[in-house]
């Protein structure tokens, strides 16, 4: 009985560490997969307008140059996850960032509470994720205070699921909402809009996975679906800068209703994560392989 409340309890750390960190915070993230916007046009046909086509590349640039932000965010997922998060990201060279991830909400939330958990730090370094447990779970570690989620082990999870998760936490630029509405082709200027005191542009569109077509949009394509995303509607606003100040994005996943809220600020900001004490670390795939043992 006790073996199994401790495979139950780590399957739930790891499918919490994992999504929320992607969900909650490189949702956004730039999608390593995609070979850029050089045509802004969906796969019905449709085009971008000149004008709005050429602000959002302006932010692709700009935002690549920065190479790092602070960040907020909330994010639900249906009745399986509500969160917040705050921290900084960088991705000029291989993508870093310290995050804190509170839970606020849904299935997951409850499984953490009774595991002595109500938030997570969590620090992305070039080859791995890394989530820091609460105390209670700890002590089912033998006192080990963090997880290592190495990338090439999490995309090796069956269902692809394991790849979008590695690609997002290797890419998080906040470029994705940006690329979504020039793949789309369906974006709309709304209008000039004061964010937290900064004046920026506000852009809208709607996007549907399975509309999306042609060579530049596959790789979104393909994350969207990893993802479970059918439709969703993207809402960004761009200061004088051309960078990112805040992205909204809702929409339907097979499992339910889906909506993530971020802010930026900061570009530029220094960004590091210190990989944490061997002596205090455990391995993700050495858990699964202990639980698989052990249940035989």
């Amino acid at each position: 009985m006790r073996d199994r409340g401790v495979r139950r309890g780590i399957l739930s750390i790891v499918v919490v560490a994992a999504l929320s960190t992607a969900a909650g915070c490189t949702l956004s993230g730039d999608g390593g997969s995609h070979k850029g916007s050089s045509e802004a046009s969906g796969g019905r046909g449709t085009r971008v307008d000149s004008r709005s086509a050429s602000a959002l590349r302006a932010v692709e640039k700009a935002t690549a140059r920065a190479g790092s932000a602070r960040t907020e965010s909330t994010t639900a997922m249906g009745t399986m996850l509500s969160l917040k998060t705050d921290g900084a990201l960088g991705w000029s060279g291989a993508s870093v960032g310290t995050l804190r991830l509170t839970y606020t909400g849904g299935q997951l939330a409850e499984t953490m509470r009774t595991l002595g958990s109500t938030s997570m730090e969590a620090r992305l370094l070039p080859d791995a994720y890394y989530a820091k447990v609460g105390a209670t779970f700890a002590r089912r570690l033998h006192g080990r205070r963090w997880i290592k989620y190495a990338y090439d082990d999490l995309a090796a999870l069956p269902g692809g699921s394991g790849a979008y998760l590695t690609d997002q936490l290797r890419n998080t630029a906040p470029l994705q909402p940006v690329r979504l509405l020039l793949a789309a082709g369906d974006v709309r200027r709304v209008g000039d809009e004061t964010v937290r005191g900064r004046r920026t542009t506000h852009y809208s569109g709607t996007v549907t996975t399975a509309a999306l077509g042609g060579e530049d949009a596959a790789g979104l394509k393909e994350q969207l679906e990893q993802a479970g995303v059918t439709t969703e509607t993207v809402d960004i606003w761009v200061d004088d800068h051309d960078l990112l100040v805040k992205k909204v994005e809702k929409g339907e996943l097979s499992t339910g209703r889906m909506s993530s809220t971020a802010y930026y600020r900061d570009y530029g900001v220094k960004v590091s994560a210190a990989k944490p004490p061997a002596a205090e670390t455990a391995d993700f795939k050495e858990l699964v392989s202990t639980q698989g043992s052990s249940s035989r």
